[in-house]
């Protein structure tokens, strides 16, 4: 079979790809249908602000805490077993936050909600990866696409529920059975079999064992680079986001005296700009190749938060997180594409690490940019933004090769013949 062919998916690996799919969205959902209730868990615990955001604060101590440990679970029972037990796990240990009954349980569940988040997240892009491998072609960045439509819809949910004043055990407690049992039914139709039974074998000349060696040794250490490259591609990613998150309506506010509802906007710009380039970025990203796709994006952000950044109001301020947003969009799902495909390691080993990295970028952003804003102005404070938009420009040759062949699909009927290039790193559905 030429190269340049690659089969049509099979029902199976269809069913996959949704299984996948629906991990990620209750991911999202799981968390983000607690938010609207925290100004109720506030209240019925008696905590101040402070008190508050230390528990908070326990979920992403729990994430890096945890994150190191997904490799392993992924090697001794599969990403798509983790993933979905997980998923189970962080539903039942989100209830037993409405049964805490102090602060010191309250944080504990989150801290248990934090590793099990990290654990998960890592087991669903290394089987959203898995699937994507076996259709040649990307399907990423839809997935993480599902997720942003997942945060929105639980914090719909939750906002629901205590417009309704459900009471929080019971809102909580259905939330774990109801989505818990959609993670069950997702866990039948992900792919079966180990996380490498999909890797074709690559043919290689015989070598000794201790050139062998020699060889692996100099694999790990070229993939420990890359690695630190692709950490901080992804800082640059979390910068991006945080900046949505934590900082744009405070610059609205403040800086360009917008109004209460006005400064809400630049958030939505951002997330509704990034989830339409998730959902719209494989096509784009098999038209032109990944690192293309980045390094436009990494100038999409510069030029973006730059112009709003050099011309301060409100429409432009805007329009540079719109931009920003669409930038970051695939930014992310590059570094977890790049990280697991690195030659050198462990099955799972190169996804954990850069989530690990990645969360501690999510963890200093925003510190760092209070700092330089205190310092400075919050407005050269966001030039991080405009920086970290020129370092993905730089770093973007490390998420991949650049655009790949076309690919023209076949009916299943039609007979597949190995390749035999060194470069086929797949083997077709199965």
């Amino acid at each position: 079979m030429p190269s340049d062919l690659a089969p049509a998916p099979t029902r199976q690996l269809r069913r996959a790809r949704v299984a996948v799919a629906a991990c990620f969205f209750l991911n999202a959902v799981f968390f983000a249908n607690l938010v609207p209730r925290l100004p109720l868990i506030k209240e019925e615990l008696g905590l101040s602000n402070s008190s508050l955001g230390a528990a908070l604060a326990a979920m992403p101590l729990g994430a890096l805490l945890a994150a190191l440990s997904s490799a392993a679970l992924i090697r001794r029972f599969g990403s798509a077993r983790v993933a979905s037990s997980g998923l189970v796990l962080l539903g039942l240990s989100l209830w037993t936050v409405a049964l805490a009954p102090n602060w010191f349980a309250f944080a504990a569940a989150m801290l248990v909600a934090g590793g099990l988040d990290a654990v998960i997240d890592v087991a669903q892009n290394a089987h959203g990866l898995r699937v994507q491998r076996l259709y040649r072609r990307s399907i990423l960045n839809g997935f993480h696409g599902l997720w942003s439509i997942g945060a929105v819809s639980g914090g719909l949910l939750g906002s629901a529920a205590a417009g309704l004043g459900v009471p929080l055990v019971v809102h909580l407690g259905a939330s774990a059975v109801v989505f818990g049992a959609v993670a069950v039914l997702a866990s039948r139709a992900l792919l079966p079999g180990g996380d490498d039974d999909d890797r074709a074998a690559v043919d290689a000349p015989a070598v000794g064992e201790f050139v062998a060696a020699a060889q692996r040794r100099d694999g790990r250490r070229t993939a420990v680079l890359a690695l630190a490259a692709l950490g901080v591609l992804g800082t640059c990613g979390a910068f991006v986001e945080d900046a949505g998150a934590s900082w744009s309506a405070l610059y609205l506010r403040t800086e360009l005296a917008a109004g209460a509802a006005t400064a809400g906007l630049g958030f939505v710009a951002l997330q509704g700009a990034m989830t339409v380039g998730r959902l719209t970025g494989d096509r784009v990203v098999d038209r032109f190749g990944q690192r293309r796709v980045v390094q436009a994006g990494g100038v999409l952000i510069a030029v973006g938060m730059g112009l709003a950044l050099a011309v301060p109001s409100v429409a432009s301020t805007l329009a540079g997180f719109a931009l920003a947003g669409l930038g970051v969009a695939t930014l992310i799902p590059a570094v977890y594409s790049a990280a697991d495909d690195l030659p050198g390691l462990r099955r799972g080993t190169g996804l954990a690490v850069i989530n690990w990295l990645l969360r501690i970028g999510f963890l200093l952003s925003p510190p760092l940019i209070g700092v330089l804003a205190d310092a400075t102005s919050l407005r050269v404070a966001l030039l991080t933004v405009v920086a970290a938009g020129l370092g993905a420009l730089l770093l973007g040759g490390c998420s991949a090769r650049g655009r790949p062949a076309r690919r023209r699909r076949l009916s299943r009927r039609s007979p597949a013949r190995p390749t035999g290039s060194s470069r086929s790193r797949t083997a077709g559905p199965r």
